[in-house]
C-alpha cells in the first residue's frame, strides 16, 4: 500500500505539468483555514451558490480547477477574491477523473489545513450544520485525534420531470431538486481498502434496474485533515493511507457522519448528459452517462411514492443516513 500511495503521488506531480495558474491567491491562505478543492467544467450556472453556500459554512479559501470551460465559469471565478483557478485542456480521464490534480494541489497547499474535496452539484451537510461553521466541526474532529470525516451522496431530484423548472444562477438548487430516496440503499465492507461501499438511491433505482452493482458508489470521505503523505485513489471514494477510510465503528458503535446533496438532477442535467456521453471522459467509457442519456429520454421523472422531501439534517439523521455520533 505504501508503494501504491507513491505511485499515486508520483502521477499527481507528473500531471500537473498540465495546469496552467489563471489566477493564484494562494498567498492570502493563513494557518488553520479551511480549504475547498473541485474540478469544474462549464458549471457557471452553479458557481454563485456554490461559493456563497461553502462561505457561509467558513470555508475560506478555493482551489478550483477548470477543464476547459467555454461558459465563461473560469472567468467567474478569476474574479473572486477567495478563489485560485489553474486552468487545463488535458484529458479528464487520464488524470484519473480529476484527482491527480487535486492531489497535487492538496500536497502543495493543503498540509496541515483542513480540506473539503466536492464537485459543485455537491452539498456538504453535516451535524449541527444550521447553527454552527464547519470550523466548530473541525476543531471537535481535532480534539477527538479524528483526521477525516465520511458523507454519504444523497441523490436530490424534483418532483414530476427533472427538465420542468429552469435553474437560474444563485438559487438554491434543493429548492427544485428537494425530494431523495430515504431507503433503497446496500452497503458492504471494502477488504483491501477498508472503506464501505454504498450503492442505491434513484440513480440505482431508474439507470441500473438490470445491474445494480454498475450503479455508482454514494461514499465518499470529503473531508480531511490533510497531511502531504495523504493521497486520493478514487475520487473521494478512497484514500490513503487506509485508515482514513475508517470513517465508522467497526465495534458497533456509531461515528459522526454527514451528507452530500447530489443536485445533479436539474433542467441542466440532459444537455450535460448527452455532452459528457460524447466526451467519453469519465469511468468505463461513459456508461454511467449512457444509462442516463437512455431512460431521461424515456422517462425524465425520478419521483416515485417512496420518495421524501427534504428538510433538515436531523431528518436525515432520524433516517439512519447521517449520525452526529457523540458530538454534543
Amino acid at each position: 500500500m505504501r508503494l501504491r500511495r507513491k505511485r499515486h503521488q508520483v502521477r499527481a506531480f507528473r500531471k500537473h505539468f498540465s495546469l496552467k495558474p489563471v489566477v493564484n491567491r494562494t498567498g492570502k491562505i493563513l494557518p488553520g483555514d479551511i480549504l475547498l478543492f473541485s474540478t469544474i467544467r462549464d458549471e457557471n450556472v452553479r458557481l454563485p451558490y456554490f461559493l456563497k453556500y461553502y462561505r457561509n459554512l467558513g470555508v475560506s479559501h478555493f482551489l478550483i480547477v477548470d477543464n476547459d470551460s467555454s461558459d465563461g465559469g473560469r472567468e467567474y471565478l478569476a474574479n473572486q477574491s477567495d478563489v485560485s483557478v489553474w486552468t487545463t485542456k488535458a484529458s479528464y480521464k487520464n488524470s484519473k477523473f480529476g484527482v491527480d490534480w487535486l492531489n497535487w494541489l492538496q500536497r502543495k497547499y493543503g498540509h496541515g489545513h483542513w480540506t473539503l474535496v466536492v464537485d459543485p452539484d455537491e452539498l456538504f451537510i453535516y451535524p449541527f450544520c444550521d447553527t454552527r461553521p464547519i470550523r466548530a466541526l473541525t476543531d471537535w474532529l481535532d480534539v477527538s485525534q479524528v483526521r477525516s470525516f465520511g458523507a454519504m451522496l444523497l441523490d436530490m431530484y424534483p418532483k414530476g420531470r427533472i427538465d420542468a423548472v429552469p435553474y437560474l444562477p444563485g438559487q438554491d438548487p434543493v429548492e427544485i431538486a428537494s425530494w431523495f430516496d430515504p431507503g433503497n440503499y446496500v452497503i458492504e465492507k471494502n477488504k483491501r481498502y477498508g472503506n464501505l461501499w454504498i450503492q442505491g438511491g434513484p440513480r440505482s433505482r431508474m439507470f441500473f434496474t438490470d445491474k445494480p452493482t454498475k450503479a455508482p458508489a454514494l461514499n465518499k470521505t470529503p473531508l480531511v485533515k490533510w497531511d502531504k503523505r495523504y493521497t486520493y485513489i478514487s475520487s473521494t471514494h478512497m484514500l490513503l493511507p487506509r485508515g482514513l477510510n475508517l470513517t465508522y465503528d467497526e465495534w458497533g458503535g456509531e461515528k459522526a457522519s454527514g451528507i452530500l446533496l447530489h443536485v445533479k438532477f436539474l433542467n441542466t442535467f440532459a444537455a450535460k448528459a448527452e455532452e459528457e456521453l460524447k466526451r467519453k471522459q469519465h469511468y468505463q467509457g461513459s456508461v454511467e452517462y449512457k444509462a442516463y442519456v437512455d431512460s431521461v429520454k424515456e422517462n425524465p421523472d425520478l419521483w416515485c411514492k417512496w420518495s421524501e422531501k427534504y428538510i433538515n439534517w436531523r431528518q436525515l439523521e432520524i433516517l439512519g443516513l447521517m449520525s452526529k455520533g457523540n458530538w454534543a
